[in-house]
């Protein structure tokens, strides 16, 4: 059974519908503890003062927020406590907005919704039939575990799921980044022709059970193998240092050749074509020397032209 992280409702106008909220994602992140190499025993993290080097108590450290060089100024742990948000049993909703409008880069984590008790079902089945019939999504805020939050409540199939969300000043504004160009440059038509191919041909829907943490699955690989006591060598690989550098139109059509889709396979055809064709012009270039020969022995060179009748070639070559 799955353990509710919180409890309370979603209110908007008069309306309040009661959920818990469930985890719904979880990291692959792979945690190691830190051991003596001779003993293999835990190597504790300690408090420790930078100008005396002991040990210092919990009790005896205070928090400093640094305003200048070295300059700090300093809180107990409990004033900031007393500041901290109480964690509320709603989603204040402000405003319905269009899904589409939300941009990706404010979502942080998400949470399933589920009606909290029998009497809640129906109001939230009403709520998620609305949302997904208008292609909406909720925005309010959520106060959990003394924080507070701004939240997205949204249809995602089938169910409600909430979502904490940045706060527009916590996004990095592209324009103080210098290394982005203000206008990007007209793109080449000729290679923005190849470019186009290639995403049409890698188009396709999106499946997320396909795409895989690849490391996380070597390292619990690697992990299980020397529970068992076997011995690791790590493949490194070659050095992408030494790759060869290519043009951009030579990269754009390596990339059409090798990608799936239309684009890659008309073009490989053509290329086969012409190169079926090309070596049939070597033979010809053969005969002259032939030719130079049986003139020195005009013998053998008659004798040969009798054996061998115009239309027999022919023949051979397409059988």
């Amino acid at each position: 059974m799955a353990r509710p992280v919180w409890s309370g409702s979603i209110s908007f106008g008069l309306v309040s519908v009661p959920v818990k909220a469930y985890t719904a994602a979880r990291d692959h992140t792979v945690h190691f503890n830190q051991l003596e190499r001779d003993t293999g025993a835990r190597v504790r993290h300690q408090n420790v003062s930078d100008q005396t080097g002991e040990e210092i108590d919990r009790d005896d450290i205070v928090l400093g927020y640094e305003v200048s060089g070295g300059r700090y100024v300093t809180f107990e742990r409990d004033e900031l406590d007393e500041l901290r948000p109480r964690s509320t049993k709603a989603i204040d909703v402000q405003d319905f907005v269009a899904l589409e409008d939300v941009d990706p880069i404010y979502y942080q984590k998400t949470y399933w919704l589920g009606p909290d008790g029998d009497a809640a079902t129906e109001p939230y089945a009403l709520l998620l039939a609305a949302m997904e019939d208008r292609g909406r999504v909720a925005i309010g805020s959520v106060v959990m575990r003394n924080k507070q939050y701004l939240a997205a409540v949204r249809p995602l199939d089938g169910a409600l799921a909430m979502s904490t969300m940045r706060f527009a000043d916590e996004v990095v504004d592209r324009a103080t980044i210098d290394e982005i160009p203000e206008q990007a440059d007209k793109a080449d038509s000729k290679a923005l022709k190849l470019a186009v191919q290639i995403v049409d041909s890698l188009a396709g829907d999106w499946d997320p059970s396909q795409y895989h943490d690849t490391y996380v699955e070597e390292v619990h690989k690697i992990i299980e193998a020397k529970a068992e006591g076997e011995t690791i060598e790590v493949d490194e690989g070659e050095d992408a240092g030494g790759a060869k550098v290519l043009d951009l139109m030579e990269a754009l059509r390596a990339s059409l050749d090798a990608s799936k889709g239309s684009g890659g396979a008309k073009e490989a055809p053509r290329r086969k074509a012409a190169a079926k064709k090309a070596p049939a012009k070597k033979p010809a270039a053969r005969k002259k020397p032939a030719k130079k020969a049986a003139a020195k022995e005009k013998g053998p060179a008659k004798k040969a032209a009798a054996k061998r009748p115009a239309k027999k070639r022919p023949a051979k070559r397409s059988a």
